[in-house]
Formats: C-alpha cells, sequence, structure tokens
C-alpha cells in the first residue's frame, strides 16, 4: 500500500483533505439545528481529528485511508448541523420510500462500516502483521467492536453532558432497538467494504499490481 510520506506541511492532498474537513465543520457550525446537540455530536469527532494529527509522524496511513476517513466525518459533520433525525436528505428519503422514520442515522452508521474498516485493516496489516483471511475477518470484529463502543459512549455523554437531549443525540426516535439496528448496519458494512477490498486486491494480483 503506497503511504504518505513525507512532513504533513509538504503533504497537498492531505493538506486539501484537512482544509476540506475545516471548511465544511466551520459552515455547519454556524446557527446548527440545536446547539447543544451539535457539540455533544462533535466531541468524538474532534477527538479523532487531533488523533490523527498527533500520530501523524508514528503512524501515517495511506492517501486512500485518510480520503475515506474525510469522506465519513464530512457526513458526520453535516448530520450535526440538522441532528441525525432531521437531515434533510434523509426526510425526503422518509417521503419518497413512505418510511416510519428519518433513516439518515442508519445509511451514516452503515457509511461509517464501509469507509472505516479499511483503514482499520491498514493497521491491523502493518501493526499486527496480519495475512491473508485474517486480514480481512478482524478488521470486522474490530469495526463491530468500536461500533458497539460509540453507542456506549453516546449514552453516557448524553447521560452526563445533557440528560435531557438524550433522545435528540441518540437519534432513537421511538425505537428501541435503535442501537442494536445501527450496529448491524455498521456491520453490514464493515463485511462489504471487505468484500470489496479483497476483490480489487485479487484483480491487482491477477494483473501483475500491489496493494
Amino acid at each position: 500500500m503506497r503511504q504518505i510520506a513525507g512532513d504533513a506541511r509538504s503533504n497537498r492532498v492531505l493538506q486539501a483533505l484537512l482544509a476540506w474537513y475545516l471548511l465544511v465543520w466551520a459552515v455547519m457550525a454556524i446557527a446548527p439545528l440545536d446547539r447543544r446537540d451539535w457539540f455533544l455530536e462533535n466531541i468524538l469527532a474532534m477527538a479523532l481529528v487531533a488523533l490523527l494529527v498527533a500520530t501523524y509522524r508514528r503512524f501515517s496511513f495511506s492517501t486512500l485511508s485518510y480520503g475515506l476517513i474525510t469522506v465519513f466525518l464530512t457526513l458526520h459533520t453535516v448530520a450535526a448541523h440538522y441532528t441525525y433525525s432531521e437531515v434533510p436528505a434523509g426526510s425526503w428519503l422518509k417521503e419518497i420510500l413512505a418510511l416510519e422514520r428519518n433513516h439518515f442515522d442508519r445509511v451514516t452508521h452503515f457509511v461509517f462500516g464501509l469507509l472505516m474498516t479499511y483503514p482499520i485493516r491498514e493497521v491491523l496489516v502493518r501493526a499486527a502483521h496480519l495475512r491473508g483471511l485474517w486480514s480481512y475477518v478482524l478488521p470486522v470484529s474490530a469495526l463491530l467492536a468500536l461500533s458497539s463502543l460509540f453507542e456506549i459512549v453516546e449514552a453516557w455523554v448524553a447521560q452526563i453532558v445533557s440528560p435531557e437531549l438524550g433522545a435528540a443525540y441518540l437519534g432513537t426516535q421511538g425505537d428501541i432497538w435503535d442501537a442494536q439496528k445501527d450496529m448491524m448496519a455498521a456491520l453490514c458494512g464493515a463485511i462489504l467494504c471487505m468484500i470489496l477490498t479483497a476483490a480489487l486486491r485479487h484483480a491487482s494480483t491477477q494483473t501483475g499490481g500491489h496493494q
């Protein structure tokens, strides 16, 4: 896998991705639907960005991974502006498909699995030296564990920081199985990601390329 080389200050792709995210974040920070919910939604996102910046010299992801992470963070930032249950795109789908709820949160969890499993695999392959089948199975397991952890952390944050915002922040929309369905969506996205990764890697090998 091609790695981002050199200092971040000389990496134009990484600079562009960071600039894009900061621009979207700044725009979406203007008059969000619910400022307190917006703040809660951004805690974990900003923590991830800070972690990526702090660990860049020690562990640089591939350009593809940084791109996938940026796409997911962009989606999450837009959702945080409206709150997941009120995102216009989700409301539009609800009307078009005659759904009972706004499913934008479910779509985002699926995208979380689809986009974030590849970076997780990259960490496991490089740090734990995974090979073969395990390099596809364990990233899915790790993503599912991470998805579960996020559900738990979100519940804690909602209870500790702003209990009255619990329903809006968690986006349950009255569904008692919301957390389980969100994790299932993330799992499906993760499995699809690894299937696509394995297929593309196999095709690259067959044509004499390399990952």
